[in-house]
């Protein structure tokens, strides 16, 4: 066995040991407590939202969880689901908490570009480093309700991680550099669909996209690679929500920055 290769398997087994071990955590907040909490936000919004999701209720409710209820609501379909079919309390955190997985293989991969290294050490270090990703109260309390910001934020860490593939010299062959930054620059995308917060952070993996090749000309392609397939990425997640938002308000962001697009719904002469 070749060593880059033997150095991909080793990298596999860390990464499933890392897996493990954290489902093995997040699910044992929801098995101890023997339920999950019902926040304030899941009763004003966490569940009409996977309603709204599965059955669009523009046409029937106005404001029914104030401004909240026209956020991308995709996402809270789990929670709704988990909800209207009879699941424990105890069952649905467990299900909920192995969806936040998505969350720990990018962690661990920014661990590994970061924390370079095949010994024993290395490996603890990285293991170490994830475990600090995920011990803050912050997060913890994630897995004990129906919170989605972890899911939210999952795109964005797996656009940071790819971004930083290119420094990775053990990465694997069929991940070129390119590659990484077509991947990074489309979960970018999805990921301010998925939360239209996530903007302010996603505008600076440029920065990283600048720094994954040597010559002036490659970054600045780099950089218009990544942009171009973040708006791909966006359209692609966000396209069906925002067209139905457009349909009835004329701003497919509604309610925010509505004034600005009052000249393009009298331009087009829109009506809902």
């Amino acid at each position: 066995m070749s060593e880059s290769r033997q150095s991909l398997t080793w990298a596999h087994w860390e990464m499933a040991a890392v897996l493990l071990l954290a489902w093995l955590v997040f699910i044992s907040i929801p098995l101890s407590n023997g339920n999950i909490g019902i926040s304030s936000d899941a009763l004003n919004h966490h569940i009409y939202l996977g309603w709204s999701a599965e059955h669009p209720r523009f046409d029937k409710d106005f404001l029914a969880a104030s401004y909240q209820a026209y956020q991308f609501p995709y996402l809270y379909w789990p929670v709704y689901k988990l909800a209207m079919s009879g699941v424990s309390g105890t069952w649905a955190g467990v299900v909920l908490a192995t969806l936040h997985m998505v969350v720990v293989p990018p962690v661990w991969m920014i661990a590994r570009t970061c924390i370079p290294g095949k010994h024993a050490f290395d490996a603890l270090l990285r293991v170490l480093a994830v475990v600090l990703a995920f011990a803050t109260s912050v997060v913890l309390m994630m897995f004990d309700g129906t919170s989605n910001d972890l899911l939210a934020a999952a795109p964005f860490v797996w656009a940071m991680a790819l971004a930083l593939e290119p420094l990775n010299n053990e990465r694997a062959s069929w991940l070129t550099v390119r590659r990484t930054v077509v991947l990074s620059g489309v979960l970018a995308g999805v990921s301010v669909a998925c939360k239209l917060s996530n903007g302010p952070l996603t505008v600076l993996l440029p920065l990283l996209w600048f720094f994954s090749a040597v010559s002036f000309r490659v970054r600045v392609f780099h950089i218009v690679l990544g942009s171009v397939a973040a708006v791909i990425g966006f359209i692609l997640i966000y396209g069906y929500w925002g067209w139905q938002l457009w349909s009835y308000f004329g701003n497919p962001i509604y309610p925010f920055y509505d004034s600005w697009f009052v000249p393009i719904r009298e331009l087009m002469s829109w009506k809902s």
